[in-house]
């Protein structure tokens, strides 16, 4: 899945490229004819002027001025043998100070100058016209357009992914809640059975206590699933006890050689909602402990810095590569081969969604283990 998503964004990346590489490629091709018109357009100013001067007849004389008065976009400055601006045209501004300016600016940029041939004018210099120079920018713009509208239709079709997933995932959290009362109801009910036909037998007693006590496991599970998708209430807790809570739980059904402990003062407060929370913390301890195999430490340290509440959940497991500190928040992913890879992800949305917290791996390395970190705000 992940493969296909970033084998789409590098054939969208080339088909913008490919879009802005033909359309800068005929855009300067357009900007050469376009230049090579107008160096032509002032060869045939700078002979319909000198015929304008040297003509006596009144029809050639009209036709002259008529050529030289068409240039109404090529911007020209006549030199003479001296070096001074004799004539200019096309220029809103004809100060001798700002032509000055224009001048020393198309000497050094602008296109090769012409060579006038006339008694006042030695030199024809010009620029290019303002239409030439837009489209000089043409391809700049286009570009900036067509990023933008790769870009829009990038975060438009991720945001409608993400909703359609976000969807599926709360249609799934409810319907799981919805299946899971029904057993659990007849489960409740089997089990006030053999409360009320063994009363005597004490071995059944301790076995029905222990079937109590998953059953409200279940309970438990069941109403953090119906609370997916629903904005979760939140309350000002003490965070510990729900941490030796959770400690306790664990420490429970992994192995002997597993040692948990935890790491902070005896209250730090944040708002939280317990069953959703404490979610989030068996979901990091369950990864640590098959991180960790049959012999390991695993460690919870809370502390308190200016306006947030930080846990470090800490391992001495195999390690992440680098390269999968954001993947393995992604919905599906997953190294174990039992699982469906949704326990992280749904932390995430958990602590940062309903929680206005973040969620990241804070380090790893392999062999030496993982540390994730929780930031809750206070």
């Amino acid at each position: 899945m992940r493969t296909d998503k970033s084998t789409w964004k590098i054939w969208l990346a080339v088909a913008g490229l490919l879009i802005v590489g033909i359309s800068m490629f005929y855009t300067n091709y357009l900007v050469e004819k376009l230049k090579e018109e107008e160096r032509k357009k002032v060869e045939i100013w700078k002979t319909a002027l000198i015929k304008f001067n040297e003509s006596s007849s009144d029809d050639d004389l009209t036709l002259f001025a008529d050529i030289t008065a068409s240039n109404s976009t090529i911007p020209i400055i006549l030199v003479d043998e001296k070096g001074e601006i004799s004539e200019s045209q096309n220029f809103k501004d004809t100060s001798r100070v700002y032509l000055k300016k224009v001048l020393d600016k198309i000497k050094q940029n602008g296109p090769p100058p012409i060579e006038g041939g006339m008694g006042y004018a030695s030199t024809i210099y010009y620029t290019n016209s303002h239409i030439l120079t837009l489209l000089r920018y043409l391809p700049y713009l286009q570009f900036l357009l067509i990023s933008a509208f790769i870009l829009a239709g990038y975060m438009g079709f991720s945001a409608a992914r993400k909703a359609e997933q976000n969807r599926v995932w709360v249609g799934m959290a409810k319907e799981t809640a919805h299946q899971l009362g029904t057993p659990i109801s007849a489960i409740i009910g089997w089990i006030e059975t053999l409360k009320l036909t063994h009363e005597a037998d004490a071995e059944t007693q301790e076995i029905v206590h222990e079937l109590e006590n998953d059953v409200s496991k279940l309970e438990l599970i069941a109403d953090r699933f119906s609370k997916i998708g629903s904005e979760p209430e939140l309350t000002e807790q003490n965070i510990i006890p729900h941490l030796d809570k959770d400690i306790a739980y664990m420490a429970r059904r992994s192995s002997a050689g597993i040692r948990i402990t935890l790491n902070s003062p005896k209250s730090i407060s944040a708002k939280i909602n317990p069953p959703l929370f404490n979610w989030v913390i068996e979901n990091l301890l369950r990864n640590a402990v098959d991180a960790v195999g049959q012999k390991g430490e695993i460690q919870i340290s809370v502390t308190r810095k200016k306006n947030k509440v930080q846990l470090i959940v800490s391992d001495t497991g195999a390690g992440i590569p680098t390269s999968k500190f954001k993947t393995v928040f992604e919905p599906g992913y997953s190294t174990k081969k039992r699982g469906w890879g949704l326990g992280l992800s749904l932390a995430k949305r958990i602590i940062e969604q309903y929680h206005g917290g973040k969620i990241y791996v804070k380090e790893s390395k392999a062999g030496v283990g993982t540390s994730f970190a929780i930031e809750l705000p206070v």
